[in-house]
């Protein structure tokens, strides 16, 4: 038998590292780590109770409301489908999160909407700049090449977006000296 934890503010690589070491110190086995959720096999000696602390010294919750679970999985999917290859494919995003879900995307569009105020469309540009901010101090693409893997037609497209997120163009961006980027998990 597994036991599926949905965790929030689970939401990097570094996140699921640090999430599995503490899994693992109480002695849960773990089955499967995934961003926002862990599966382990179920140990009827294992402490929840320990866990929820554990997590929470570290900055994450476990998390028991379903809403709130849809909700960090809309957030975990369209963070992969921004940070992956799949914002370049031609795949739209209402398919993709509606696939990966296996929901209506309406459905989860207007949950998103009214549990974080902000639509999934909104929410997916935050993340592009985001990752358009990372990508322009990475310094190894050029503007077009950092819209092309984030899904855009065009260079123009991104940069319009860009500084109507960020206030800067990504050129007076790329020469600040001082970067401020939002983590991952405060993007709302």
């Amino acid at each position: 038998m597994k036991t599926v934890f949905h965790i929030k503010n689970m939401v990097c690589d570094r996140c699921k590292m640090i999430v599995s070491q503490s899994f693992e110190a109480l002695g849960a086995t773990l089955v499967d780590v995934e961003l926002g959720a862990v599966t382990v096999a179920s140990d009827k000696a294992f402490d929840h109770g320990r866990l929820r602390q554990v997590l929470e010294n570290k900055g994450f919750e476990l998390m028991a409301d379903k809403t709130d679970i849809v909700i960090e999985q809309i957030k975990a999917a369209l963070i992969d489908f921004v940070d992956s290859e799949k914002s370049g494919d031609e795949i739209n995003v209402s398919v993709f999160l509606s696939g990966k879900l296996n929901r209506e995307y309406s459905y989860l569009s207007k949950l998103f909407s009214r549990r974080e105020g902000i639509s999934i469309e909104k929410y997916v540009i935050n993340l592009k700049t985001e990752k358009a901010k990372e990508l322009i101090q990475m310094n190894e693409l050029s503007f077009s090449e950092i819209a092309y893997a984030l899904g855009y037609k065009s260079s123009s497209h991104l940069a319009r977006q860009f500084k109507s997120v960020t206030g800067y163009s990504m050129t007076e961006y790329k020469n600040m000296g001082n970067w401020e980027r939002k983590s991952l998990d405060q993007i709302v």
